[in-house]
């Protein structure tokens, strides 16, 4: 008989091509061997070189979506994507808090789609502060880490969220050591350097490293071992193909 898998869930958009939100993380879950479950935030038009817009979903469909799930399942890791603003955020973090204090939240702080949208236009610091102190991990990348702390300097305001929860800032958009990652646990800092660079890019590689960092926990990984093998999938998901549309194995 199969061994029971852990379950990860995902509360993140609704990407109708499958290349980002809930449908890239719970591939990524099926691939690296968790069972993932699902609660959609919003509806976004859009393909993987088109955003066309987005419908968000009420504070109270979602947690319409999370109370069966959250009854039903012993969820010990949660992946959070995009979502419509801190409030909310703030509020589904609590709702899940509520359920399990012990509970592991991962934030992957979506503020623009890789097409340009912007979805957050001003953070509130006061639900920001709440939210860091309430999660595991933050997973930004530069242009993020800057909107979220008013801090041009990305490493200075990573160190700042680094005051309050686990930190993994991709390098992706830093063109002096592109793909190299830093990551923070416990307020001391690493260096991820890459195997190898790729050329192509993938849409929703975000939301797929997140996700990963989840399952490679849920899985019994170290923080930091989750953080080394996410980055590989990653990779792997980067070069499966030459579209902008990544394969998952």
């Amino acid at each position: 008989m199969t061994k029971q898998r852990p379950y990860v869930l995902s509360i993140a958009g609704y990407d109708p091509c499958g290349g980002a939100g809930v449908l890239a993380d719970v591939k990524t879950f099926e691939s690296l061997g968790v069972y993932g479950l699902a609660v959609t935030t919003c509806i976004t038009y859009q393909h993987d070189t088109k955003f066309a817009g987005v419908h968000w979903l009420s504070k109270k469909k979602i947690k319409n979506q999370l109370y069966p799930i959250l009854e039903a399942y012993n969820v010990a890791f949660v992946k959070i994507g995009l979502v419509e603003n801190l409030e909310v955020l703030s509020e589904i973090i609590e709702l899940l808090l509520g359920y399990n204090k012990e509970i592991k939240i991962i934030w992957d702080p979506i503020l623009k789609a890789s097409v340009g949208f912007s979805f957050h236009k001003k953070i509130s610091k006061k639900y920001l502060k709440h939210i860091v102190d309430s999660i595991s991990w933050i997973t930004p990348n530069w242009e993020e880490v800057q909107l979220l702390t008013s801090e041009k300097d990305a490493i200075k305001a990573a160190e700042q969220l680094a005051a309050h929860c686990n930190v993994y800032l991709k390098g992706g958009h830093n063109v002096e050591t592109p793909a190299t990652d830093m990551i923070w646990i416990n307020k001391k800092l690493d260096i991820l350097h890459p195997s190898e660079i790729s050329e192509l890019e993938k849409h929703g590689t975000g939301c797929v490293l997140s996700s990963a960092i989840a399952a490679y926990m849920a899985l019994g990984n170290s923080q930091h071992k989750s953080c080394e093998l996410a980055k590989e999938y990653t990779y792997r998901f980067l070069v499966s193909n030459k579209t902008n549309l990544g394969y998952h194995s």
